[in-house]
């Protein structure tokens, strides 16, 4: 997935997008390669990326890792970054797979799951 978009929004809005899409799905056009996490209260999504999680998700951005090797980066305990790791893979922000260290057993990799994320909020 290249892009994600990160919103408040209510229901109107949900529906429009529904529509959109499937009018270009009955034209026979591509998708747009983006996911859209909308949330009814902008302060749900405020209390989702914390200036932490941000963190978090611009370090995986720039190199994926395991959840130790992030606190490590992050100067952060290892339980806490675990945490804000399940809350964002949660949501889709990133992803956590399991990979295999030859002759080491295994290991999880968080990496971001977009290569592009916008925020979007209009706040009345």
């Amino acid at each position: 997935m290249k892009n994600f978009i990160l919103k408040a929004g209510n229901e109107q809005d949900f529906f429009q997008r529904g529509k959109a899409l499937a009018k270009l799905v009955d034209a026979g056009k591509k998708l747009p390669e983006e996911r859209t996490l909308s949330f009814e209260d902008p302060a749900d999504l405020l209390r989702l990326l914390t200036v932490s999680r941000l963190d978090i998700f611009r370090s995986v951005k720039d190199a994926p890792g395991s959840i130790t090797v992030i606190a490590g980066r992050l100067h952060r305990d290892r339980s806490a970054v675990k945490r804000d790791v399940d809350q964002l893979a949660q949501a889709g922000l990133v992803t956590i797979e399991t990979k295999v260290l030859p002759g080491h057993g295994q290991m999880k990799e968080v990496r971001a799951s977009a290569s592009s994320f916008r925020l979007e909020a209009t706040v009345m």
